[in-house]
């Protein structure tokens, strides 16, 4: 499976470097995006639909959960209410440190978010995605 344009959220450049590797080895995306947090991913989406960039928009989201300045739910929240109605074909996995039962069961509540990895990302969990 490969997706034309990949947006990795994260605040740990070492997950984001890791990412990287892990997608260029199995060519999953032609076109990775990196952000910090929840605002700045949120302002990029700003900016696709402030620059007529639709057609630019990412198919698919690694989202971490616990960052600073905005977390991945407070990401998902705003972007169900401000982007998901433009940007509905754009699917979510959540990269995450926790394995929390309750945070799986509340990933399952959007309808954009497609599977939940625990960290840290591999071939097999990429092999595995079914988007």
């Amino acid at each position: 499976m490969k997706i034309k344009r990949l947006l990795c959220v994260d605040d740990d450049k070492i997950t984001l470097t890791l990412i990287k590797l892990v997608v260029e080895k199995t060519a999953f995306a032609e076109e990775i995006t990196t952000r910090m947090n929840g605002k700045e991913a949120l302002d990029y989406y700003h900016e696709l639909l402030q620059n007529s960039a639709i057609e630019n928009a990412p198919d698919l989201i690694f989202l971490d959960l616990n960052m600073p300045v905005m977390n991945g739910w407070d990401f998902l929240e705003e972007f169900m209410n401000r982007f998901y109605q433009t940007f509905n074909k754009t699917r979510v996995v959540i990269l995450s440190s926790s394995t929390d039962q309750a945070e799986k069961a509340r990933a399952e509540q959007y309808p954009m978010i497609i599977d939940y990895i625990t960290k840290p990302l591999t071939i097999g969990s990429i092999a595995n995605l079914k988007i």
